[in-house]
This record gives C-alpha cells, structure tokens and sequence, in this order.
C-alpha cells in the first residue's frame, strides 16, 4: 500500500498535468526509499521498478501496460491486471494476509544494493542506451 504522501504527490503531478510516467515516478522513487529505509530489498533496480510502477497501476495512474516489443507476455499481462485495478473500482478488497506476509519476506531476503546511487546510474545509463538503438528517442519527421 504507497503512502498518502506518494499518492498526494502524484495527484499534484496529475493536476499539473504531467504525465503518467512522472506520476508513476513517485511510486518508485518510494519504493527506492523502503530498500534505503531497509523495510525490504529487491533483487536488482529493474525489480525495484516494476513494483514502483505496478503500485502506480493500482493507486490508479493512468500508465499504459508496455507494449509487445518491450516486456515478456507475464510482464505486460501483469501489467494489464494492475492498470485496470486502478481504473475500475475492483480490486479494492483486503489482500491476503498470508500472501502479503510470503511477498515481504521474501523481499526482506533480497540484497539493498538495487536503490543504491550506483545501480540506479547504471540502470539508467543503460536504459538511455536501449533507447538510443531502437531509435524511439528520434522523432519522426
């Protein structure tokens, strides 16, 4: 569950009319705070990502699932779930106390070197080279 700090934040975003991926920025950037925080860990910063982004998804930031050429089938399948969670009401029952439970320890065994300044330079580096090769970076004229 993102905290209301997070939530009030994005909405600011929304209102100023951002877009959804730099809504969906806050929720990460919480998430990089918990594994600062040592509340749990991920396995690596991409990890570390995706449950920013998927909380966004359900907090109800309109950010599209990935398309085909980007994500694995699971990845944007997931991704859909969680967009139309947060768009439509459903979804809004209390999660499971056991699963819960299973998800945070198993995060609390994962390494806290993803939120470091290091891996997310790297993460980020590398993310702006993929982008550069694909061309999608270039506009179209």
């Amino acid at each position: 569950m993102p905290e209301k700090r997070t939530i009030e934040r994005a909405r600011q975003d929304a209102r100023e009319g951002k877009a959804p991926t730099t809504q969906a920025g806050e929720f990460v950037r919480e998430e990089m705070e918990h594994i600062r925080q040592g509340k749990h860990g991920a396995r690596s910063t991409k990890q570390a990502i995706a449950i920013g982004l998927s909380k966004a998804r359900r907090a109800g930031v309109p950010l599209a699932p990935p398309a085909a050429e980007q994500a694995s089938e699971r990845t944007r399948k997931q991704a859909k779930r969680d967009y139309s969670k947060g768009q439509t009401g459903t979804g809004k029952r209390k999660p499971s106390a056991k699963r819960s439970r299973a998800v945070r320890t198993a995060l609390k065994r994962e390494g806290r070197n993803a939120a470091s300044h290091s891996a997310l330079s790297k993460q980020a580096r590398s993310a702006a080279q993929r982008r550069r090769r694909s061309g999608s970076s270039r506009k179209t004229a």
